[in-house]
């Protein structure tokens, strides 16, 4: 454990996938100062349509506290 999960909108390739994935775990390990075997990396692609439900589950009913970095957008402009 850390893991790491990253939702987004369909359309990047399997090598920005895995470029990604290893940038978020290298930061990550040298953050918290642990060991890349410890880490996990899942990264989920959505339409837009999909996004909306995503959007308010992940991010607009999240308690106060839990997202450290807020949406500057609206995401009913996606569709």
């Amino acid at each position: 454990m850390p893991h790491i999960s990253v939702k987004m909108l369909k359309g990047r390739s399997e090598e920005q996938k895995e470029r990604l994935a290893v940038a978020l775990v290298k930061t990550l390990t040298q953050e918290l100062h642990c060991s890349e075997q410890h880490v996990t990396c899942a990264i989920e692609d959505y339409t837009p349509a999909e996004w909306q439900t995503v959007f308010k589950e992940e991010i607009t009913d999240k308690p106060a506290g839990k997202i450290y970095k807020k949406a500057e957008y609206d995401p009913k402009d996606l569709l």
